[in-house]
């Protein structure tokens, strides 16, 4: 996984604010606050780039923070910089397992390889 920063725009609405990115549309967050709306962005794009790595989207490069043009009609009130991890290519790696346990994931996973990875995230807070 490569860290990443991309910028993000806070904006005011009628329930609280909003959050989005103008390199990546459709990725967005919201909060009755503004800590509650920008703490919500990093969940946001990490869903976002998890989906774009799971249908083969390319990564847009992250646009210049102060370069980017506030849209007509918008209640901004900042820019923040977000956190996400673009994960990275899988490889292919040989692991040991106790065979009673490989049995039981076998029962719930359809995709070993899947089921492993959802776990060690998991584990990981990721």
């Amino acid at each position: 996984m490569a860290t990443v920063y991309y910028p993000a725009i806070i904006e005011r609405d009628a329930e609280g604010f909003g959050v989005y990115f103008p390199d990546l549309p459709g990725c967005v967050s919201a909060g009755a606050t503004v800590q509650e709306a920008a703490l919500g962005a990093e969940e946001a794009l990490h869903g976002h780039l998890a989906v774009m790595a799971e249908h083969g989207d390319p990564f847009p490069e992250a646009s210049d923070i102060e370069a980017i043009e506030p849209e007509e009609g918008s209640h901004e009130v900042g820019r923040i910089l977000v956190r996400g991890e673009r994960p990275g290519k899988s490889v292919r790696v040989q692991i040991s397992i106790e065979e009673g346990l490989l049995a039981r994931i076998d029962r719930v996973a359809a995709n070993r390889s899947r089921f492993l990875a959802d776990a060690a995230r998991d584990k990981l807070g990721a």
